[in-house]
């Protein structure tokens, strides 16, 4: 029905019918929202309707909200749900009434995990085999399902849980959410255009822009490929294409170049190809550009030294967001109640070459064919970036799980988690499979424990913790990837999947993270870099916020000719609100490159 009205309201709008059209489109889109649906099974047929939208916006003041209304519509189920689950947990309310909508939150996803078991046995061509496990597996999901009813029932009783978080908010209740100095951009991948949405506390607009989808994918995949490209199972670096970046950046923001001058802290919501790429990485100006070729033409000059390009994340702090209300959430959350500051986990034990270790790796994935390598543990991360958060978060606010002491299960079983504000991961990230055609399942490598051990905190694993926690730091390669779909229904998820943001980010988020820091592409470990970048964040977070310090760490790094290549500096990104504060004084006590391409370690 969405998509005939959708082609209804098209046709008015080409025989100059301009308001009926515009009508119908507003009634499709909040009969949308009110569903607590999604468009992008007929987001095609809302192309006219963003395109009018964007023509009209010098001459109807209406037509910016109603573009921020139905790009809310866009939104793709995954992260964002998990943040809107999130919200309602930490919404308020008794501790009955938290522990009851938890269970109803876990037990949902335990009836997904054994109902996706069940189909997949029902499915089996050998189903007298597998007929005892059928009728078990039922007789499980409708005591679940007895049980979900009885607690939801009781959740009735607690207003702040009663109804679904809001799908979508208004334009000027989200513009009142804004302070000075700050603004909010969107892109908007609407059909075979590249829209974008802009806002400050006083004004908005949108306008198509003149990339397509597929010049946008193209552009990021060029600038991706001169940062990180995997080249026969080794990372290469190439000098950037600051070229490339400025047209980009003028592309996408052309219209507002002139308001961003004065914005310190923008709230960036991505879509399609942006989804894997910082936009701290655009550079600001075409002077940048011209000082760059015409250094880089004298004899021995050295191609990896951007120092003084005008990058747009110098001087500004930028929030990632997944949705408008899904920020907003993030904003208004309670703050942690956490009694500790810091939580330090990595550097796992090796496994040696003795004959248990290939065996363990194969465990890791549960097969032959997917597993891992014993190499994966042998080269673990240095304890050294924690052990100096650590001290400058102050050693009596702070613990570090490290050695042979991280494991999989230490993790799992470890009753306090909830008990710090700040958990910070230095180790690998195995976020893209071994071979192309095994399923991407996300997981943080760890030591080895005992029983039933993997050497993995795998991603539904990680959305079984109960952490309590401000922000979650992932300093391991391409954390803010993906989870593929079996692996997102694996873990108990209905929806999502197959997006970056979707693997390691969402499942942090829904074991209680509020913000998650997340890397693009391999964390950098030659030049100290990640170690400098995190450690000198801690310093600069003792007076000033999470963004802010992130910032100024980074600037370090763009002013150093050896770290100046946006490689070092700009592959992580944070998912939540970066005015937050880093530290709290609260906290109680716990027990030679070459000129054309250089290789380079990497978690």
């Amino acid at each position: 029905m969405a998509t005939a009205q959708g082609r209804l309201a098209s046709f008015l709008l080409r025989n100059g019918r301009t308001e009926e059209g515009l009508t119908l489109y507003r009634g499709l889109v909040d009969r949308g929202i009110a569903a607590g649906g999604s468009a992008t099974g007929f987001a095609n047929e809302l192309v006219p309707y963003f395109r009018a939208l964007a023509e009209r916006m010098d001459s109807n003041p209406a037509a910016a909200a109603d573009f921020f209304t139905a790009a809310q519509l866009l939104v793709r189920p995954g992260v964002a749900e998990t943040q809107a689950v999130l919200a309602r947990e930490l919404s308020g309310g008794s501790d009955e009434a938290a522990r009851l909508f938890r269970q109803t939150t876990d037990l949902s996803r335990e009836i997904e995990r054994l109902r996706v078991r069940y189909l997949a046995l029902r499915r089996s061509p050998d189903q007298a085999a597998a007929a005892a496990e059928i009728d078990t597996l039922a007789t499980r999901l409708r005591e679940l399902e007895q049980t979900q009813a009885t607690a939801q029932a009781s959740l009735a009783a607690y207003p702040q849980y009663r109804a679904v978080a809001d799908r979508a908010i208004a334009l000027a209740d989200f513009q009142r959410q804004l302070g000075e100095g700050e603004a909010y951009a969107r892109v908007a991948l609407v059909g075979p255009d590249v829209m974008v949405f802009y806002a400050d506390r006083g004004r908005a607009r949108a306008w198509r822009t003149p990339l397509s989808a597929i010049d946008l994918d193209t552009a990021v995949d060029l600038l991706r490929h001169s940062i990180s490209a995997d080249e026969n199972g080794r990372y290469v670096t190439y000098p950037f294409d600051l070229a490339q970046s400025r047209k980009l950046f003028t592309a996408l923001f052309g219209p507002v170049e002139a308001d961003l001058a004065s914005v310190r802290h923008l709230i960036f919501e991505p879509d399609g190809a942006l989804l894997r790429l910082p936009i701290d990485l655009l550079v600001t100006d075409d002077a940048s550009v011209a000082r760059y070729a015409e250094r880089s033409a004298k004899r021995d000059a050295d191609a990896y030294d951007f120092r003084g390009t005008a990058w747009f994340g110098r001087g500004r702090t930028i929030s990632t967001a997944t949705s408008a209300q899904s920020f907003v959430d993030a904003r208004k959350a309670r703050p942690s109640q956490a009694r500790a500051q810091y939580l330090g986990l990595g550097n796992n034990a090796p496994v040696g070459t003795d004959p248990p270790a290939p065996v363990r790796a194969v465990l890791a994935s549960g097969s032959d064919e997917c597993g891992w390598t014993a190499a994966q543990w042998n080269r673990p991360i240095s304890a050294d970036e924690l052990v100096e958060a650590s001290q400058v978060v102050g050693r009596e606010a702070s613990q570090l799980l490290t050695g042979a002491a991280f494991t999989d299960t230490a993790v799992k079983q470890k009753s306090d988690l909830g008990d710090f504000r700040i958990l910070h991961f230095a180790t690998h990230g195995l976020v893209t499979p071994p071979r192309p055609e095994c399923p991407v399942k996300p997981a943080l490598l760890t030591s080895f424990g005992t029983t039933n051990s993997d050497g993995l905190l795998t991603f539904d694993e990680v959305f079984d913790l109960a952490l309590d926690a401000d922000l979650v730091i992932l300093s391991a390669c391409d954390t803010a990837g993906s989870a593929s779909v079996e692996a997102t229904r694996a873990a108990g998820l209905s929806s999502g999947g197959g997006t970056a943001l979707d693997g390691l980010v969402r499942a942090f988020i829904g074991a209680g993270g509020r913000a998650v820091l997340a890397s693009h592409w391999p964390a950098p470990d030659d030049y100290r870099a990640t170690e400098r970048l995190m450690n000198e964040m801690f310093r600069r977070g003792r007076t000033a916020t999470l963004g802010e310090a992130l910032d100024q760490s980074e600037a370090l790094l763009m002013d150093d000719p050896e770290t100046s290549h946006p490689y070092y500096w700009a592959g992580f990104a944070l998912i939540g609100d970066a005015a937050k504060p880093l530290l709290r004084q609260t906290a109680t006590a716990v027990t030679s490159r070459s000129p054309t391409a250089m290789a380079g370690a990497a978690r």
